[in-house]
């Protein structure tokens, strides 16, 4: 530190401030890389473009906007089937608050299936193969190499569905969408690759896969991308978890456990 710099300064690049003259400790502009939050950008800023600024350090483009912005729709519920949700929806029917039903969605939906490690997992595969269909196929013919991290082997290849049949709707038509970004290049090879890719996989692709290279295209590191993914799947966990909490545990979904006697196969 140098003798000029005061101490307990807090070092960042996002945010300055500037106070109040009356009040030191009153915010009279507030500034996200340079743009005046308040004073300029409210009313003519999505919630999108404020996204991208504090993640990426600059204004997104008009298509890049657009791109983030149908993502953010794609993304936005997992639907109650999915573990994040279902976690939620848990604490939402047992009465817990809005913090605790929230961090539950956050720590289920943070895995390596259908999870924000996923994406990470599949944002570091597009950097490294591109749009090269040889080095995909190299990529998931090798072991993955798991020494010195606390994450466990990945059962699947990073963004496709190890329990799929065919490629799901949704997936296709969230590819069939985000892919005619003009600001895309990984989304169109995708849709175009789509049959290679999945047989090199050895299952179909998942809503996690199209994510991650919408991701990636957006120009996201694989931290930025699973942060986002955990943050853009939170309204869905949300809504369900406070639709759950009035009705009562007895009429929470998925509830019912039919248990055999060990010795009978009888239910019990």
């Amino acid at each position: 530190m140098s003798h000029t710099e005061k101490p307990h300064a807090i070092r960042t690049r996002i945010w300055r401030e500037e106070a109040e003259p009356d009040n030191p400790f009153a915010t009279r502009a507030a500034y996200c890389h340079g743009y005046d939050v308040y004073g300029e950008m409210l009313g003519r800023t999505r919630w999108v473009d404020m996204l991208f600024l504090l993640f990426r350090h600059e204004a997104p483009t008009g298509q890049q906007a657009d791109l983030l912005e149908t993502l953010a729709v794609a993304l936005a519920n997992p639907g109650p089937r999915d573990a994040s949700v279902h976690a939620a929806m848990c604490g939402g029917v047992c009465g817990s608050t809005a913090a605790s039903s929230l961090m539950a969605a956050l720590a289920v939906g943070a895995g390596q299936f259908a999870g924000g490690r996923e994406i990470y997992l599949a944002m570091q595969a597009w950097q490294e193969c591109g749009c090269d269909i040889a080095a995909w196929r190299q990529h998931f013919s090798r072991p993955d190499e798991t020494s010195g991290s606390i994450w466990p082997k990945p059962e699947h290849a990073p963004g496709f569905d190890p329990h799929g049949v065919s490629t799901a709707t949704p997936v296709k038509q969230a590819l069939a969408c985000l892919a005619r970004s003009d600001s895309a290049k990984y989304l169109p090879w995708l849709q175009q690759n789509l049959s290679a890719l999945e047989t090199a996989a050895g299952c179909p692709l998942a809503l996690s896969g199209v994510a991650a290279a919408a991701f990636a295209d957006l120009g996201f590191t694989p931290d930025q991308g699973e942060m986002l993914h955990l943050l853009l799947r939170l309204p869905g966990a949300a809504a369900h978890a406070l639709e759950q909490r009035p009705l009562g545990y007895k009429n929470f979904p998925f509830g019912s456990v039919e248990l055999e006697n060990e010795t009978t196969g009888e239910p019990a």
